[in-house]
Parts: C-alpha cells; structure tokens; sequence
C-alpha cells in the first residue's frame, strides 16, 4: 500500500511538473509580443548571419532579421494555429461523435461512410492534396487540418457513446424523462470528456509536425512569417556555413511535440480505470 502511494505521489509531482513547463509555453506564446525588441520582418542586410551577441542572442539570418525573435514569434503561430485548428477539430467531431453514436441508424450509417472516405488515406497525404487544391496558405491549411482530424474524434465519441448508452444508468434517465439532449450532456459527455483530452494532447504534437511540415515545403505560412517550419525551409541553404539556423527551429519543433507527446502520456494514465483499479 506504501508502495502504491508513492507511486501515485511521484506521478503528481511528474505531472504538476509538466503542466508547468506546459503552461509557461503556452504563457510565451500567448504574450511574445510584450517582450520582442527588434521587429522579426525588417531587413538588414549589414547585419546578416550574424554570430550570437548581447543585441542578438541567438544571432540573425540571412536578411540579417533577429533570430530569436523570429524564433518566439514563430511559437505564437506554430503552436497557436495548432491550438486553434485542434480546438475547431474537437468542436466540429464531438457532437457529430455524440449524435451518431446516440442515435444509431440512417444517421450513423452516413457518418461512418463519411468517416470511412476520410480514414482510407493517411492524414499527411490527404492534408497536402488538401492543401494543394486550395491553395498554400496557413488559413488553407488549418482548414485542411480541421477536415482532417475531426472524424478522429468523432469515431472515438461514437464508439464511447455506443458503449455506454446501453447501461442501465441511460435506460434509468430515459425512462424518467429526461431528453436526449440531457442524457448526452449529463450522462454521456463526462464519459467521453477523458478520452478526448487524451487524443487532443497526442494530437498536438501531430498537427505542430504537420504544419512545420507543410510550411517547409511551400504550403503552410508564406514568407515572410516566421513560422517554424518555414524558418527551416529558409535556413536550409545555409546549413554548411550557419547550420545554428536551422537547428535552433528545429530544436523548438523537437521540444514541443515531445512535451505534448509527453503529456498525453500522462494524460492517458491518469483517465485509464484499469490501471487504477490494478494499482
């Protein structure tokens, strides 16, 4: 039992930690621009590939631009427009999950045939065909994002809603009147609640990846944002000469997305009931 208890204890501190290191990201992100000191986009051309210096502490790039500020910048749109593409994914997939797993029938046949068309090719191939055919661009790309991932989450709404609406609890509530509406919102939402933090943490790091990505290869953030992604594509022909360029972004995809991937991790363990019980 002792054993058991500190087990759990060092699983809080692990956690507390992390949350931490999370939220002061997500704290950098949301408020670079009360610390930037140069402007990310002006050209100075007498300043280019500069080494590391008090002025400019990670150096400056090939059009002499402060790397370091391009670099926080980049974290509000790299990490931001992930934010803001996995949040409209969730909103979009839960009630399409809920509705379809609730109802059953003609509704949830079509859901499936929908869901089915976009799962047949991997995500990554259908966000670029996606993101071609509209056309580069970041908004086109979160659009191409969101119609990408939200039948993940509806797919696993669906099969949780499935399992738990045959419970005695929902035949309880429907034989005392309450609406449908009310059982999914009181019943079946915190069923569903646990897992869907679960999938969005791990898919963070995903969609981080998938922007950078894409933006590497001319279809995400055009020039001249300082996304991280398309930091790396402008670094690239300078990697022999100044190859710091290209590891500093690098490094902030890396760091992100193992923190996210971590989190999720944790996430999981935390929402797993058999785990606990075991335990």
């Amino acid at each position: 039992m002792e054993l058991v208890i500190k087990k759990r204890s060092k699983r809080r501190w692990r956690m507390t930690i992390l949350f931490t290191v999370m939220a002061t990201v997500l704290t950098v992100t949301a408020y670079t621009f009360l610390i930037l000191k140069h402007d990310p986009s002006l050209v100075n051309l007498g300043e280019r590939l500069w080494p590391a210096s008090l002025e400019h502490p990670l150096g400056t790039d090939h059009l002499g631009r402060d790397v370091l500020t391009r670099l926080l910048l980049g974290a509000q749109l790299t990490v931001g427009y992930s934010l803001i593409s996995l949040f409209a994914a969730v909103i979009i997939g839960v009630p399409f999950g809920l509705i379809a797993g609730f109802k059953g029938g003609l509704i949830d046949r079509i859901f499936m045939r929908i869901a089915d068309a976009f799962l047949a090719f991997p995500d990554t191939i259908v966000a670029i065909v996606l993101s071609g055919l509209l056309g580069p661009g970041i908004e086109n790309l979160l659009l191409a994002i969101v119609l990408v991932k939200w039948v993940n989450y509806s797919r696993l709404v669906r099969s949780t809603v499935i399992t738990e609406r045959r419970k005695d609890y929902v035949t309880a509530a429907t034989i005392n009147g309450l609406s449908p509406f009310g059982i999914m919102r009181k019943h079946l939402f915190p069923h569903i609640i646990g897992n869907v933090l679960v999938l969005a943490s791990l898919d963070l790091g995903k969609i981080i990846l998938l922007i950078s990505s894409l933006s590497y290869i001319g279809l995400g953030a055009q020039p001249p944002a300082p996304e991280w992604g398309a930091m790396l594509n402008d670094a690239r022909p300078y990697f022999q000469s100044n190859m710091l360029l290209m590891i500093y972004p690098g490094l902030a995809i890396v760091f992100v997305v193992l923190l996210s991937n971590i989190l999720g991790d944790y996430l999981r363990d935390a929402f797993d009931v058999k785990k606990e019980v075991e335990s």
